[in-house]
């Protein structure tokens, strides 16, 4: 790692956590003016951090260890039947890796994502400027995994890349083909590009076992946690055994 990525670290005030009403939360910020490169971001992505637009970050919470970063480990990834039927509904889908370049396509299903699906979270109203925070990095190696019905956009799961691996930082997708389970298809999506680019891992953000937001992830399988510095693998669950909240 490099000697700007290493040292110069920031524990911000706590604040109120996003996933327990109960509990205070506090975060581990990179220094957000310093440069970065895609070696940094590799190194740290390992470490367990995430990109948040320009910032690096993990949490680092005072009593409570719940956030756990994951990875799917893609050359030995299991295809089970659920996998399987969502790829079946999917089959008429073209999929391509495009720069992440904001048109007006991209915004118009970002938007009607964020009003149909999260109209009472902390990204209601939709806005360009939310989406360009999601998607513009100049280390991360950013680009949209596009799923198209046609010609028309229906899906887009932005992506990051390392040397090791591929990040997950956002889906959003058509709300009126939830029967699809488009956001499923992402995933399976990103572990194939994964496959294409000769890439061991998928980064999918943390992993929270008490929230049921985060259960999906479990799924994924295997799924890797680092846990006291040391990427571990999770016993297999029975399939479909988490929740679907995001699909």
């Amino acid at each position: 790692m490099s000697a700007t990525a290493a040292t110069r670290r920031f524990l911000l005030a706590s604040h109120r956590c996003l996933y327990f009403a109960d509990r205070d939360a506090r975060t581990l910020l990179l220094h957000p003016g310093e440069s970065r490169s895609p070696v940094d971001y590799a190194t740290l992505a390992r470490a367990g951090f995430r990109r948040s637009g320009p910032d690096l970050y993990r949490p680092r919470c005072d009593a409570c260890q719940a956030c756990i970063p994951t990875r799917v480990a893609v050359d030995r990834f299991r295809w089970g039947r659920r996998f399987r039927r969502v790829l079946k509904k999917n089959a008429d889908l073209s999929v391509d890796a495009r720069p992440a370049a904001i048109d007006d396509a991209s915004f118009d299903l970002y938007a009607r994502y964020i009003r149909g699906r999260h109209r009472d979270g902390e990204m209601y109203p939709p806005s360009r400027r939310q989406l360009d925070h999601i998607a513009q990095s100049d280390w991360a190696g950013t680009f949209f995994l596009n799923a198209r019905l046609g010609d028309r956009l229906v899906a887009t799961a932005v992506t990051d890349t390392h040397d090791h691996g591929l990040s997950a930082i956002y889906t959003f997708f058509d709300p009126d083909l939830a029967d699809r389970s488009l956001g499923v298809f992402s995933i399976l999506e990103q572990v194939e590009e994964c496959r294409r680019r000769g890439l061991p891992y998928l980064y999918l953000g943390f992993w929270i076992a008490e929230s049921a937001k985060m259960k999906y992830k479990i799924d994924y399988q295997p799924l890797q946690l680092l846990v006291d510095g040391r990427w571990q693998e999770v016993p297999p669950v029975a399939p479909g055994a988490a929740a679907r909240t995001r699909e």
